[in-house]
């Protein structure tokens, strides 16, 4: 299956497979620099994947979707 994650990544990761990007330093991703790299790098963030897995981005995430879904329980309520 082929996607395309063009508006996701960096032109020079264009057409690259998901394994290669979630190798690849933060700065892949669209909109990250080198200096993004240096600074994850000394939480010990040096992939997209590490990032991905970064358990308090992953904890961050959770509290966006518990916070989607407590604005549309209340509003339910009413």
């Amino acid at each position: 299956m082929s996607l395309n994650l063009n508006k996701l990544v960096d032109k020079a990761y264009n057409d690259q497979s998901i394994a290669a990007i979630l190798a690849a330093p933060p700065s892949a991703l669209l909109g990250l620099t080198a200096k993004h790299d240096e600074m994850l790098a000394e939480l010990r963030i040096k992939t997209i994947e590490d990032l991905g897995k970064w358990q308090h981005a992953l904890h961050a995430q959770a509290l966006v979707t518990l916070a989607d879904a407590e604005v549309s329980s209340v509003a339910g309520d009413k």
